[in-house]
């Protein structure tokens, strides 16, 4: 019985010896993956996290060897620490292909609102950050070249200018903000080192039998390419219209879009299902809908929610999703836990959870919406409790349901 236990663990170990990219956004035969969703601006709690996963050393260097990390997206906004972390990320991601390991960035709705000006949820450190000894003078010279544009646009509002004007200009665009705008908006500047980053990066990605994407795939985008929603979402912010944002502003687009993670209107089974097999995949993780702690597989395992909320701003709760040849495990700062593979199998999974998290009350109330199923568990509300109330701005959506196919593409 051992010989047999010991040739079946050879070949599960030669099954993934050989990692292969196949091409820029999939990759096969990865022993270990390790994923966390949406960080906003926490830098001290991504470490953590890193460090829990066992990925990073205590000064933040490499360690995990061929282990692919993917972090699904939403860096920035809400906290002040976002180019301290992608800083370190860019890094990492040195590091770890030396190692022969691999780091994975995914584009999420906040790196796009960033490149392309939607800046209601930069912190004010995150415009602090910015901030040298030249800064003032930057802001000087951009509020002469606001006025000079207004002038020769509207002589007639210029005129009517009140005199607080500069005093409340001055509110709207911090020291700071100027550099900001160089370092985000290719508009400003086609060399600006954070546009540039995240216009390299990818919508979504496929390693092993997982696909990773921000916000999630619905019956618009059930067909499309990795490629194609990647085109689409590089394409309009290198070259962003306001009045045609298309995928970037998109509620059902793989930035924004919540129906695989509960929030009306949900994806069927048979729009997951399909997804599967249009990739080839097995299970689809996703971030951009936090639940307040816990590493969460619905669908019966076949996709599982990811931001469990790690930045400050949604609770500061650590957690990450590891696969390996052994299977899913949800990972948190005190162990890790196996994934069901079956909604009926949540209730002891949430257990174990719990037993690893005991101060999170809302790990609680959600037990005992699972043990007593007639009190819904409503994810909206989820969200709101844990602040996450943003809207995709697309002000231009038809009134009423939006009827989704179960399969179709976007183009």
């Amino acid at each position: 019985m051992k010989i047999i236990i010991l040739s079946l663990l050879l070949c599960a170990n030669l099954a993934f010896a050989d990692a292969r990219q196949i091409d820029d956004f999939q990759w096969e035969g990865v022993e270990r993956i390790v994923a966390i969703g949406d960080l906003h601006g926490d830098y001290d709690n991504y470490m953590a996290t890193l460090r829990a996963a066992g990925l990073v050393d205590g000064k933040g260097k490499w360690i995990a060897g061929k282990t692919h990390f993917v972090q699904t997206g939403d860096i920035p906004d809400r906290g002040p620490d976002t180019r301290k972390i992608i800083e370190h990320i860019t890094k990492l991601g040195k590091q770890a292909e030396r190692k022969g390991g691999r780091v994975h960035n995914l584009i999420g709705n906040h790196e796009a609102m960033n490149v392309y000006g939607d800046l209601r949820y930069v912190s004010d450190g995150e415009f602090e950050a910015f901030v040298t000894k030249k800064s003032a003078r930057l802001r000087d010279r951009a509020y002469e070249v606001t006025l000079q544009n207004l002038a020769a646009a509207n002589p007639e509002v210029f005129a009517s200018l009140p005199e607080n004007y500069r005093e409340e200009w001055n509110l709207k665009h911090p020291l700071g903000w100027v550099e900001h705008r160089q370092a985000w908006d290719p508009a400003w500047n086609p060399e600006g080192e954070y546009a540039n980053w995240v216009l390299d990066k990818k919508v979504a990605v496929r390693i092993n039998d997982i696909l990773f994407v921000h916000g999630g795939i619905s019956g618009f985008y059930c067909q499309n390419s990795l490629e194609s929603m990647t085109e689409q979402v590089v394409g309009h912010l290198r070259h962003f219209d306001p009045a045609n944002a298309g995928i970037l502003n998109d509620e059902f687009g793989p930035l924004w879009y919540r129906g695989l993670s509960g929030v009306e209107p949900t994806a069927s089974i048979e729009t997951v299902d399909a997804i599967l097999a249009r990739h080839t995949i097995k299970h689809i993780a996703v971030g951009h809908t936090p639940t307040s702690g816990v590493i969460w597989p619905t669908y019966d395992g076949k996709v599982v929610m990811i931001d469990t909320g790690i930045a400050r701003a949604y609770g500061g709760h650590l957690g990450y999703l590891e696969s390996t040849p052994e299977g899913l495990f949800g990972g948190y700062r005190n162990g890790k836990v196996p994934l069901p593979s079956s909604d009926p199998e949540l209730i002891p999974y949430l257990e174990k959870v719990i037993t690893l998290n005991p101060d999170n009350a809302y790990l609680q109330e959600r037990l005992e919406q699972l043990r007593h199923p007639a009190v819904p568990e409503l994810l909206e509300e989820d969200a709101e409790v844990s602040g996450d109330t943003e809207v995709s701005g697309d002000t231009n959506l038809e009134p009423g349901p939006k009827p989704v196919p179960i399969c179709g593409t976007s183009g």
